[in-house]
């Protein structure tokens, strides 16, 4: 830019720099010999008034009717020489002028003067031109910063797109077209940021969800591993297919989600299978630890939902159950209205008065664990409509709202 600049600069000073050198040359000289015409027609005009009166023609009476330095010569009729001044060496400029009674006057004046003069005048205009570059430089210096500066702060930001660095920047520069570019890497930046986010949230869903399901598998193949009735056997794998069968849907689900949260997979389903299967599974880490999961209320349920989903969200509130609780872990069945609740509690000392309202938040834990389980859980469930709430803290008392089937809620 400053290269472009100054070239048209030097561009427009030659053009009519040049053009301004010839007329100021043309004027100067031209002015120069106009004076020495006038002084020539003066003296000539004084000279014949002298004549015609009588009186006499010396150097004395004439020397200040021209200008100082101007050297002038008289021709008389009777053939006598008048000289005023001294006469210049080198080049000149004269003028001659006959008068009425035939005398000659010749006015000379050295071209010196004339050649000083164009040389000040060009000096004047070389000093403008050059105050001209100097400004076109300045000025683009600071056009050149203004854009270089942005452009490289946006190059910046790009660079740190790349990195991994999303944040958005709201930067702007009073450009429009690089405020343009700038909204839009800072919509691409809060988009990276969505996706990344959710990436994250996925990896970190799926580690801890996965980690329920993988504990109570390993449990099943420990059980195998510990008997040789192979009715026991095939019992235990079939119920460890299941179990992968399920894994499976979690991992299918969390990834439905991050996609898109609203795109449901709910089906009508037995909600007695699922409360048996989770039953089943949790029995050895209940026995384990010395305590007992038990199950009441209506039965023959039929709920809208989906049944992996369903299965991991009462899995996880059984898990708390054990992992925070005391005491039986009991899941009860019952109706109300057109949903269907299934309600896990335990005998423990339940949820602290200052987690209650908080304790679905992400990162939220009582007991130093990660605080993502019931977040999720809660999400696994509404994205089928359902809903997971704390209807008691002390004892803990969670419940599952299912839509019923349509059919099984009209026949109730």
């Amino acid at each position: 830019m400053i290269n472009s600049t100054l070239a048209v600069v030097l561009v427009v000073i030659a053009v009519f720099g040049l053009s301004l050198v010839i007329v100021e040359t043309r004027t100067i000289e031209n002015s120069a010999q106009e004076s020495v015409s006038s002084d020539a027609v003066r003296l000539v005009s004084i000279v014949d008034s002298r004549l015609l009166g009588g009186e006499g023609v010396t150097p004395r009476v004439l020397r200040e009717q021209i200008e100082p330095g101007r050297y002038a010569v008289i021709r008389m009729p009777d053939h006598r020489t008048v000289e005023i001044g001294k006469r210049p060496t080198g080049s000149v400029i004269s003028a001659k002028e006959t008068g009425e009674q035939g005398e000659v006057v010749r006015v000379e004046a050295s071209r010196s003067t004339v050649s000083r003069e164009i040389g000040r005048t060009m000096l004047i205009i070389l000093a403008v031109a050059l105050l001209a570059v100097l400004a076109a430089v300045a000025l683009a210096v600071r056009q050149a910063h203004r854009l270089s500066a942005p452009l490289t702060d946006l190059a910046e930001t790009a660079e740190r797109l790349g990195s991994g660095d999303p944040r958005p920047r709201h930067r702007r520069y009073g450009v429009p077209e690089l405020d343009r570019v700038a909204d839009v890497l800072d919509a691409s930046a809060e988009r990276i940021a969505r996706m990344l986010t959710a990436e994250r949230r996925l990896a970190a869903d799926a580690s801890h969800q996965l980690r329920t399901p993988l504990t109570a598998l390993s449990m099943r193949l420990e059980e195998i591993t510990l008997t040789d009735d192979p009715e026991t056997v095939k019992e235990e794998a079939t119920i460890a297919l299941g179990q992968v069968e399920r894994l499976t849907d979690v991992v299918q689900r969390l990834l439905t989600n991050s996609r898109d949260p609203r795109s449901g997979s709910a089906v009508a389903f037995d909600l007695d299978e699922v409360v048996k299967q989770q039953i089943e599974e949790w029995r050895p880490a209940s026995r384990s630890e010395g305590r007992a999961i038990v199950r009441s209320g209506k039965k023959g349920l039929r709920a809208v939902g989906t049944p992996g989903a369903v299965a991991q969200v009462l899995a996880t509130l059984i898990e708390n159950s054990l992992m925070h609780g005391d005491g039986t872990v009991a899941l009860r069945t019952r109706v109300t209205g057109n949903q269907a609740v299934v309600e896990v509690s335990d005998e423990g000392p339940g949820v602290s008065p200052d987690l209650g309202a908080r304790v679905f938040e992400r990162t939220v834990s009582g007991r130093n664990s990660t605080g993502l389980g019931l977040a999720v859980a809660r999400d696994l469930a509404e994205a089928d409509g359902g809903r997971l709430e704390l209807l008691q803290q002390h004892p803990p008392v969670f419940a599952l709202f299912l839509s019923r089937e349509a059919e099984d809620a009209s026949g109730s």
